[in-house]
């Protein structure tokens, strides 16, 4: 998709909603585990950093700093410092944040989640057999491996939270600099449906850096095979939506994904067509359900290596 200055898309932010899907019933409501559905929003993080640009104007700036790097480094083909594999290693910490106990998750589930996030980041999807042809000439191995580093479970009584950051300070941040932090909740309803999981983007609050998800959306469930997790952990390396969230035209900040005018739904069948090209549905970065996300792309793989760079917001993980 081609470019456009960051700081006009943080402006625009302010004004954006976050990415609803349809009003779903509130299992904690009806005591009914199956009333949660797919029809699910999966993505509050654009509208977290429109709030959190509301809140603090001065993040456009540190946000275009972020960016300057990432098109610096890019250009001049700066690498991070890597394991003696060459991949970089990134610990992780659970917050598990949970009320009853069916939502403090199992120690199997985390390792479910953390063996999605190893397939996703090391072309080892199972599903990416299945990549159109016209797209593997652009499917990437990042080369990020993920660790299971520490589980800190907390009890706490709420029925659900908002994507306002209030769960990071009831399980505080544990050394982000070093650190992934994922913090998972009970629920997370918004603006008449329910968020999935969210990000925090580079640049933003050490103490509220990491990802948020829904516990049911955690590792493999009836609803997930852990997809919702590398699409947040995608934007905590600093890839946006691959529809640019916008129309035809608005920007992903990545050469190599095709323009589209909004996100996918379910398993779309290729092709689908929106803007003049071939949709990405595929793409980890799009909404579509969890076994139809395959890729990540070269282009997408050297915007979030950037961030390990001298310089770079990530760059004491890739020491």
């Amino acid at each position: 998709m081609k470019n456009f200055k960051l700081v006009a898309l943080a402006a625009t932010l302010v004004l954006t909603v976050s990415c609803e899907r349809e009003t779903l019933t509130n299992p904690q409501e009806t005591g009914n585990q199956e009333a949660f559905s797919l029809a699910a929003d999966q993505c509050g993080a654009m509208d977290v950093l429109a709030q959190q640009i509301a809140a603090d104007p001065s993040l456009i700036d540190r946000l275009n700093t972020v960016e300057a790097h990432t098109k610096e480094a890019i250009a001049q083909g700066k690498t991070a410092r890597l394991a003696a594999d060459g991949s970089i290693e990134i610990p992780v910490v659970f917050h598990v944040i949970y009320r009853t106990q069916s939502e403090n998750i199992p120690l199997s589930q985390i390792q479910e989640q953390i063996a999605a996030l190893n397939e996703d980041f090391n072309l080892d999807n199972p599903g990416r057999t299945t990549i159109p042809g016209e797209f593997q000439s652009v499917e990437s191995n990042i080369g990020i491996s993920f660790v299971l580093e520490q589980v800190i479970r907390t009890y706490d009584r709420r029925r659900s939270w908002r994507p306002d950051d209030s769960m990071k300070f009831v399980s505080p941040t544990v050394n982000p600099e070093q650190n992934l932090n994922i913090w998972v909740v009970n629920n997370m309803p918004y603006r008449g449906g329910n968020i999935l999981g969210y990000a925090q983007f580079p640049g933003g609050d050490r103490a509220t850096d990491g990802i948020v998800l829904d516990y049911r959306f955690t590792g493999n469930t009836q609803y997930s095979t852990g997809r919702t997790a590398t699409h947040e952990v995608g934007h905590w390396l600093n890839l946006r939506h691959i529809w640019g969230d916008g129309g035809c035209g608005a920007s992903d900040f990545v050469a190599d994904t095709p323009d589209a005018d909004g996100p996918s739904r379910g398993c779309p069948t290729y092709p689908t067509v929106s803007c003049g090209t071939n949709d990405m549905t595929m793409n980890f970065m799009d909404y579509s359900n969890d076994p139809c996300l395959n890729m990540f792309t070269n282009g997408q793989k050297s915007r979030m290596l950037s961030v390990f760079t001298a310089g770079g917001y990530r760059e004491a993980m890739a020491q």
